[in-house]
């Protein structure tokens, strides 16, 4: 190493040495650019084989999901896991809790809703209810059928997503059928139940004819899968075994535990919801609430005509706060039907005691109607039930105003007690006594004045004549408080 002029000689670098680094740098991008299309090329076998991988391992959960049922869902995740009993007969006070139920999973970003169903069926427009709500959920929705899902419950079960029965369930039985248990034979209700029960199944591609056989006995629906044909004149039920085979089920599990597993979840959170007590009895209340009308529209009018007990009236008042409670609870009545219904009841009693040509009458029956209809679930049903309710309390009103009726409040306008001797008041003697007597007038008779007749004052009158005082007479006749007199010289 020379030194020149007292710098490092390597500070000026010669022409030769340029070259060479240049070219080092040349050769050093070339490898780093070599390097990375190595490397890149690894990153990409890597993916394909780990896509290859998860190919076969999606590929092996299917066959597992179809060895244990038809078209499992299997999306592989995890979450909450919201378990909703359908265990009781379908009304519109299970409707308001369902939709609770499902709200409170949307709210919580739940994986999967679970309808845990086991329900002899019940009330068409609250079904068809709760089949709208389920259809319209943020939630995916799974219909775990333990027992029986017949009439309303197959129609709530085919509304869900997917649809997994526990062996021995059943599905099916959707026949309409009136109050008392018979059937509704009416083509324009079987009709319009068919229908929707075909859309339900449908939705989901289940087929549609099997659905309508489970309503329509008129119907023949031939099930090749089982080797079954139901015939006219039947109603189509399905275990859990031939709804498999008939594409009516989805997949069998022993417990909601296997359906979750089935769907695909893993590691999930399970969260039962159940009814709170005011939902309990609410569900309980909405399906009396024609005995609840009975009872309030007796005791309050039975407390108004026969005053003075006062169970009547507590009685009619609790039935009418139970049936508002029961509609409120339920989600149906609102504060404006309360009002509308007291507003209705004041008017009524200042009726009976304030002269209004019946307007206040009126007014107040409108309020205590419109109250009770507007509170209910379905306008229609309110108003049959408050009419049966209303025959059937003025039945009861009849009998015990009857019973009572020395107590009524008519009394009140009508004068019942009378004078009696026994009680110490003298009744008028008998005039008739003084016919044939004769006496003097004290006071001038123009007819009618004052006699004395043997000695006593008596109020007489003549038979028209103008008699002057001092004067003879004679009683010609008495007739109750009158004696009539006539002028004894002239005869």
């Amino acid at each position: 190493m020379q030194l020149r002029d007292g710098k490092d000689a390597r500070r000026e670098p010669t022409a030769w040495r340029k070259g060479l680094a240049r070219w080092l740098r040349s050769v050093m991008a070339v490898g780093l650019m070599a390097a990375g299309i190595v490397s890149a090329a690894a990153a990409a076998n890597g993916s394909a084989a780990a896509n290859g991988s998860a190919a076969a391992n999606g590929s092996a959960a299917a066959n597992a999901a179809d060895a244990a049922g038809k078209g499992a869902p299997n999306p592989a995740g995890s979450g909450s896991v919201y378990v909703i009993p359908v265990k009781q007969t379908v009304e519109s006070g299970l409707a308001s809790f369902l939709n609770r139920a499902l709200t409170e999973a949307e709210e919580a970003e739940a994986s999967l809703a679970v309808l845990a169903i086991n329900t002899p069926g019940g009330e068409l427009k609250s079904a068809e209810a709760i089949g709208d709500r389920i259809r319209a959920s943020k939630v995916p929705t799974l219909a775990f059928v333990e027992g029986d899902a017949a009439s309303a419950g197959a129609y709530i079960a085919l509304n869900a997503g997917k649809i997994v029965m526990a062996p021995g369930s059943a599905i099916g039985a959707a026949m309409v059928v009136d109050a008392s248990g018979q059937a509704v034979e009416s083509p324009k209700v079987v009709s319009f139940w068919s229908s929707k029960m075909k859309a339900a199944a449908e939705m989901n591609g289940r087929n549609g004819d099997i659905a309508v056989g489970m309503v329509n006995p008129d119907l023949t629906v031939e099930m090749k899968e089982i080797g079954r044909t139901k015939a006219k004149g039947e109603i189509l039920s399905l275990s859990a075994e031939e709804a498999l085979k008939v594409g009516y089920a989805d997949a069998l599990a022993g417990s909601v535990d296997e359906a979750v597993a089935w769907y695909g979840l893993k590691d999930w959170t399970t969260v039962k919801v159940e009814p709170t007590v005011a939902e309990r009895v609410a569900s309980w209340l909405t399906g009396v609430t024609t005995l609840l009308l009975i009872l309030g529209i007796a005791g309050i009018v039975i407390e108004l005509f026969v005053p003075g007990f006062g169970v009547p009236g507590i009685v009619g008042i609790a039935a009418f706060a139970l049936y508002f409670f029961g509609q409120y609870v339920a989600g149906f009545a609102g504060m404006e039907s309360v009002v509308l219904f007291i507003l209705g009841v004041v008017l009524l009693v200042l009726e009976m005691f304030v002269p209004s040509f019946g307007i206040l009458g009126l007014l107040g029956a409108a309020g205590v109607i419109a109250g009770i209809v507007i509170a209910a679930y379905d306008t229609g049903d309110a108003l049959k039930s408050l009419g049966i309710a209303s025959l059937a309390a003025l039945v009861v009103i009849a009998i015990v105003v009857y019973i009572f009726r020395k107590r009524g409040i008519w009394n009140r306008f009508i004068l019942r007690e009378s004078l009696t001797a026994e009680q110490g008041f003298i009744p008028n003697e008998d005039r008739r006594i003084w016919v044939g007597k004769e006496g003097v007038t004290l006071t001038p008779l123009r007819p009618a004045g004052v006699a004395e007749v043997e000695g006593q004052r008596i109020d007489v009158v003549s038979l028209g004549e103008f008699i002057d005082a001092g004067r003879k007479v004679r009683v010609v006749t008495a007739d109750g408080t009158r004696v009539v007199v006539k002028e004894a010289d002239k005869e």
